[in-house]
């Protein structure tokens, strides 16, 4: 994820005021936001506790869960305790399957005896993860990236040492679920929000639009000051999810009203929709015209990190840069813009 936050008309009505650890803030009536901290550099996920009515029983929906950690576990057990007002939560709700968003569904499920809502696309990557049948790290993501020019030994070694990263922080999914796909229509607490389907991002990402009261839950799809990460990973080698990614921006630019007031995971909630998604298409566009430039000579993808990246990149952050410039190698491949050459097993594109 890049910062693309320059001199921008985006409008955070709510100041720099952040929910602490265990305790929210209501945003809208029956709306409230909740923050979990996780331990990466993106030190944190927005979380939604919308109050609800579910088969005659008066309590909440959670959207999103955050990682399985103990701190984690302590804060929702600290949110019970003091914000639900002795009502029960009636479902989960995740936008999709990374594990910031899914990794306690399993506990939170089972603790409330509540189902999962979720796509079904997200929901079967995610049980295949947890169960150790993608590794998301590990010797084939190595081997994915070293065909693409990774070659720092250190930088390989460490990857392949991520074999559990997945299943240590999501390491188990409940065993049913509620599908979601676009166009669903929820009903929460006397407000109807439609699911719209993104793509690019993850398999099947699932926003809630109230389009009555102009309310966003975008997960991961539209952020207000870093730029959605966008990658190419060795489970889906040929995968053109940029691509995916600036049709749903265009998709939500026709969606969206103008005054939308949008609740993103991570970041500040903002409204300025349409000159967020200009921006993110911006940023893009300028990134790919640099590609281009580049590729004036073969280069792989780990050639281009110094153009795509101007700071220094601990592994965590690298596996998603180097998923991104493959990722932007990709869409130029497919528009029949770059070919693709291979010698000794690399993959190098030129104009």
């Amino acid at each position: 994820m890049s910062d693309t936050s320059a001199a921008d008309p985006i409008h955070y009505p709510f100041g720099d005021d952040v929910p602490t650890l265990g305790t929210s803030i209501e945003l809208a009536p029956g709306l409230r936001w909740l923050r979990m901290g996780l331990p990466f550099a993106l030190n944190h996920i927005n979380l939604w506790l919308l109050d609800d009515t579910l088969d005659g029983v008066r309590g909440w929906t959670l959207i999103d869960c955050g990682i399985d950690s103990a701190p984690t576990r302590a804060a929702w057990e600290q949110v019970f305790a003091t914000q639900l007002e002795g009502r029960p939560v009636l479902r989960v709700v995740v936008t999709h399957m990374h594990p910031d968003h899914v990794g306690l569904a399993h506990w939170l499920t089972a603790r409330w005896n509540c189902l999962l809502w979720m796509s079904a696309t997200d929901y079967a990557v995610s049980c295949m993860a947890a169960r150790g049948c993608m590794t998301i790290g590990g010797e084939p993501m190595a081997a994915h990236f070293a065909a693409h020019g990774l070659h720092d030994a250190d930088t390989l070694a460490a990857i392949r040492r991520r074999t559990d990263y997945y299943t240590g922080l999501v390491p188990a999914m409940p065993a049913q679920f509620r599908r979601l796909q676009h166009g669903d229509v929820l009903h929460i607490g006397g407000r109807d929000w439609r699911c719209v389907a993104g793509y690019g991002h993850a398999p099947e990402h699932i926003s809630l639009l109230c389009e009555r009261d102009a309310l966003f839950i975008a997960g991961d799809m539209l952020l207000p000051r870093i730029s959605t990460n966008i990658s190419v990973n060795d489970n889906e080698p040929l995968a053109n999810p940029l691509q995916q990614f600036l049709d749903s921006l265009t998709h939500f630019a026709a969606l969206l009203p103008a005054h939308t007031l949008v609740f993103p995971s991570h970041g500040l909630p903002f409204r300025g929709a349409h000159a967020r998604i200009a921006q993110l298409q911006q940023h893009h566009r300028e990134r790919l015209t640099e590609v281009m430039q580049a590729c004036a000579t073969p280069q792989t993808a780990a050639d281009l990190l110094p153009v795509l990246f101007k700071r220094p990149l601990d592994v965590h952050q690298m596996t998603f840069a180097m998923g991104e410039s493959v990722a932007h190698l990709h869409k130029l491949w497919f528009d029949g813009a770059l070919r693709r050459l291979q010698q000794d097993g690399v993959y190098r594109f030129v104009r």
